[in-house]
């Protein structure tokens, strides 16, 4: 008998990430076997058992793909949305396995952003714990105050905690670049509001060991094989 948790036998089918299986499972939409499943740790063997979300039944995916898409502004961080604004599925309609999002980008930034149907990977590269680092250059409005650097390394208080920086350089007259781990709820526009700097875009350029490089916006490319090792060495996979 080979029993894993249910929320990992969802991500493996590329339906969500763990986290996001977890969700499902807690609003009662899985069910196995016809029998809703709420208990977040149950464990089942995917070879013996019939698993439907939402009704549907899903089918653990045996290929895994891994894409770096470059996200416009305007767009939310989601594959679908109810109201019909644009989304991440919007850009890869031609690809035909199910694909979710790692992590989010605010509907006003653009940039980086990774797809996969990898659950273990989404769930890992989600994770605080593993703390993988983000690089962001941000478009400012107004002269910099003095001392910014300084201010932003040591750390800000905000109203969830004090939010700090792990890097900072003024590439030039208008422009800053970041580098940050963690990825709390409008972080970096919360950081520079408060300390006076008006964000005019914010663009995400790296993500872990992954860049957004020369992808042109609105359009996504398959990690090399480089690029998939470095990410899954920085993740302990």
């Amino acid at each position: 008998m080979n029993e894993i948790r249910l929320n990992k036998i969802i991500a493996d089918a590329g339906v969500t990430s763990r986290r996001g299986a977890d969700e499902l499972i807690a609003s009662g939409r899985v069910s196995v076997d016809g029998l809703t499943i709420r208990q977040l740790g149950a464990k089942f063997d995917p070879h013996m058992v019939q698993v439907k979300v939402d009704g549907e039944t899903i089918k653990r995916s045996m290929t895994k793909s891994y894409l770096a898409l470059h996200k416009p502004k305007g767009v939310l961080s989601t594959m679908f949305d109810p109201e019909g604004r644009p989304s991440l599925s919007d850009f890869i309609d031609l690809r035909k396995e199910r694909l979710f999002h790692v992590g989010r980008l605010d509907m006003d930034s653009e940039g980086l952003i990774l797809l996969t149907n990898d659950g273990d990977l989404s769930f890992r590269a989600t994770h605080p714990s593993f703390g993988l680092e983000k690089t962001y250059i941000i478009e400012f409005d107004s002269k910099l105050p003095p001392g910014l650097a300084k201010t932003l390394l040591k750390g800000v208080e905000l109203e969830d905690g004090i939010g700090r920086v792990l890097s900072f350089s003024q590439l030039s007259q208008s422009w800053i670049e970041v580098t940050i781990h963690e990825g709390r709820y409008h972080i970096i526009r919360r950081l520079l509001q408060a300390v006076g700097v008006d964000v005019l875009r914010l663009i995400r350029t790296k993500f872990g060991p992954i860049s957004l490089g020369e992808t042109a916006e609105g359009r996504w490319r398959d990690l090399n094989s480089g690029e998939l090792t470095n990410l899954r060495k920085a993740l302990n996979l």
